[in-house]
């Protein structure tokens, strides 16, 4: 299971096809230039564009790509394509429609005339290298991650050559395909190659620590990027998100308070997730008063500057705090703040629990037929509890009945069958 979720900067990079060469003529003298691959075994072929007018369509051509003018483009390039004698007016044709299509999103498109141009064979060793890598990438972004691994490993072969650049391309690949080991080998490598790693890079390598069992790895990692920049809401979040997964309850509240007081803490998810750990801390070994009080003032803390919005869901976990921390007052308002929010019965329950632990039976009834009324998960039990309270308010008839009902419930039914023949037995 991919948790993606925690990780805000796993994303793609943003690609934009360029043009590695402009047209040249083949009785153009080129001008001498450093190559990007020197060590290639790849023999550059000879050009064999030799139409002044043809270069000049395609200059023409290239310019309404430039321009964004896509119908103007196509009617330039793809007579050339159907029909040039030169292979590399129709390899830079290719190119420059791929380019129009990937701009209009088409990206299959693009992938497909990029890879035919790639396939002719004739460019210079700089541009079709140039174009082998961005296929690499226009395959990442197609989701087709082996397809870019193998364009890549083909660009490495051939082009002899190894960025830091490329094995980041590699390491998110690999993790898309929950090759998880592989992906951090990859990422390291890039991270070896240059004393400027980006920072999506730490997001693949953590994510991909989490994934292969290495959660603290990935924790000790994330807490080292948030302690550089601790002002950054998403480091913030990445961080505190894989504490939590790492049941480190303490390690979480800590950073997420230092987020709080320095106003990193911003999204509402990471608010919640603050009450949640003081509540998982308390459960887990510690006090459960503190733990209440202490995620409550977060709670009310939240809703006050609207970081965290009124919502059933939302009103239900600082009850559920409240009721940990035996404060049944508080537990009550904030279930009955909730209740008329909720698309069902839980809330209503939750209030006729708190009203029944305190032996206020009429209450526990009234709010236990509401619940039933709007729908509950667990129907039988509320039944019970329902029959109880009846039971306790001397309306047998209205106990039996309720207790019936929760019969029906197979999660309930032996209990309530057994009591049903208690009481036919009259015991």
């Amino acid at each position: 299971m991919k948790h993606t979720p925690l990780f805000t900067m796993l994303a793609g990079a943003a690609l934009a096809l360029t043009f590695a060469a402009a047209p040249a003529c083949a009785k153009d003298k080129p001008a001498p230039q450093k190559t990007e691959y020197p060590n290639t075994t790849r023999v550059a072929p000879k050009l064999d564009l030799t139409s002044a007018k043809e270069q000049k369509t395609l200059n023409e051509g290239l310019d309404a790509v430039n321009g964004g003018d896509k119908a103007k483009a196509e009617q330039l390039l793809q007579p050339i394509i159907d029909s040039s004698k030169s292979k590399y007016a129709q390899a830079i044709a290719l190119q420059g429609l791929a380019n129009v299509n990937f701009n209009a999103g088409d990206v299959k498109t693009a992938i497909s005339m990029l890879k035919k141009s790639i396939d002719i064979g004739v460019m210079p060793n700089d541009t079709y290298f140039g174009l082998m890598y961005e296929l690499a990438q226009l395959y990442q972004a197609d989701q087709q991650y082996q397809a870019s691994l193998d364009t890549l490993q083909k660009w490495r072969d051939e082009g002899k050559r190894e960025t830091a650049d490329s094995y980041a391309l590699a390491g998110n690949d690999y993790y898309r395909l929950n090759k998880y080991p592989e992906a951090i080998a990859a990422i390291q490598k890039a991270k070896s190659l240059t004393d400027k790693p980006k920072d999506s890079w730490n997001q693949i390598l953590m994510a991909s620590y989490a994934e292969s069992g290495q959660g603290a790895d990935a924790a000790k990692m994330a807490v080292a990027e948030y302690e550089k920049n601790p002002t950054d809401s998403g480091m913030l979040h990445n961080a505190s998100a894989i504490l939590l997964q790492q049941q480190d309850y303490a390690g979480a509240i800590k950073v997420l308070e230092q987020g709080r007081t320095n106003g990193a803490l911003k999204d509402e998810g990471d608010w919640v997730n603050l009450v949640k750990a003081y509540l998982l801390q308390a459960q887990n070994g510690g006090d459960l008063k503190t733990g209440s009080a202490n995620a409550l003032k977060v709670f009310d803390d939240g809703v006050a500057k609207g970081a965290i919005k009124p919502s059933a869901d939302h009103y239900k976990l600082a009850g559920d705090a409240a009721a940990i921390g035996e404060n049944d007052a508080k537990a009550l308002g904030y279930y009955q703040q909730g209740a008329p929010l909720a698309t069902d019965g839980e809330l209503d329950n939750s209030i006729a629990r708190v009203y029944f632990q305190q032996q206020k039976f009429g209450d526990a009834r009234t709010w236990l037929t509401k619940a039933l009324a709007k729908g509950v998960k667990h129907k039988g039990n509320a039944y019970m509890l329902l029959a109880e309270s009846n039971r306790q308010l001397k309306d047998k008839p209205a106990a039996i009945a309720a207790m019936k009902a929760a019969a029906k419930d197979p999660e309930t039914a032996a209990k309530a069958q057994d009591w049903l023949r208690k009481q036919a037995a009259g015991k």
